[in-house]
């Protein structure tokens, strides 16, 4: 740690800073009433996407069943970030307890993880339906389905865990202020103190988990999939086999786009709030668009939706 810092022991830290979005009072209300909805809107559509998936006997197939989950992941995503936020903006209070930022990171990862993992799984299912058509009920068979949303829950408690001890290794803190609305990890291990091999080898790990093996596995079946889309001779046959995986891939550029898009603008030129303000465009709007993306390209569960909501009426 710098010389100059005084650093705190762990224990007499019994809380953190949040970073608030705004300062302005008269714009709190007004922030509290547009999360509060988009929240909800969150929880909504991605509810209605799973009983409209659990509901259709004709949507029991391996992708809606990753679908289904991403849409539990998205949920479990949002409300680990947008619940302490707007007990802030309502209490105008920004602290948040050691215990319960620990908490906060740990559930964060889990479902962060998941949704970057079952991106990728999906992804893998797209390329063995569209590659392998033959073949694909006897590869995607229900036991590798829950094997592979097993697997990326096991790999997401591990990386939670992982970065929660490795939080608790350390002994000081350079800062109590975190620069965040939420108890960002990368931000946690950044305020750590002090900056050892194992911090770096954990933060290596992370990017791996979170980046290397998931991009280069969406980069690689997607590769397979528009090698086998280009030797379909018919246009109607191309765009049916496109259309597919259309979805999928909005959702990842969104994903990804939104998640580079901040750390690589706050790489060149760093501002708390503006990175706060750009974490939103993650934790909050990607959740929020995966189900109008999926049920707005998708006509078979646009229909089965209609007929959920018709039944609900």
């Amino acid at each position: 740690c710098p010389s100059n810092i005084e650093p705190q022991n762990l224990t007499r830290v019994s809380e953190f800073q949040l970073l608030s979005l705004s300062e302005d009072p008269d714009l709190q209300p007004i922030l509290f009433g547009l999360f509060l909805s988009m929240y909800l809107v969150t929880i909504l559509g991605n509810l209605l996407i799973i009983l409209a998936i659990s509901s259709d006997s004709h949507l029991h197939t391996p992708m809606y069943f990753f679908l289904s989950n991403l849409s539990l992941a998205d949920i479990g995503f949002i409300s680990t970030t947008v619940q302490k936020m707007l007990v802030n903006l309502l209490t105008h209070n920004r602290t948040i307890s050691y215990v319960g930022c620990l908490t906060q990171m740990s559930v964060f990862i889990i479902f962060g993880c998941m949704d970057d993992l079952l991106l990728t799984v999906m992804a893998y299912d797209r390329f063995v339906a569209i590659c392998h058509p033959l073949n694909y009920s006897v590869i995607m068979n229900s036991h590798l389905c829950g094997f592979l949303v097993l697997l990326s829950l096991l790999i997401s408690l591990f990386d939670s865990q992982l970065q929660n001890l490795s939080v608790l290794n350390f002994s000081y803190f350079k800062d109590v202020e975190i620069s965040n609305f939420f108890c960002d990890p990368s931000q946690l291990l950044n305020l750590t103190c002090p900056e050892t091999s194992s911090s770096t080898m954990v933060k290596c790990f992370v990017f791996a988990i979170f980046g290397f093996i998931p991009i280069s596995g969406i980069f690689f079946s997607y590769y397979k999939i528009i090698f086998s889309i280009l030797r379909i001779s018919s246009s109607s046959g191309k765009y049916k086999a496109f259309s597919t995986c259309g979805s999928h891939l909005t959702v990842v550029c969104v994903f990804y786009g939104t998640s580079l898009g901040v750390y690589l603008g706050s790489a060149v030129s760093y501002s708390p709030r503006k990175g706060a303000v750009a974490s939103v465009m993650y934790t909050v709007v990607t959740p929020i668009l995966n189900p109008f993306i999926y049920s707005l390209w998708n006509k078979d569960l646009k229909c089965s939706l209609r007929r959920l909501c018709s039944s609900l009426v």
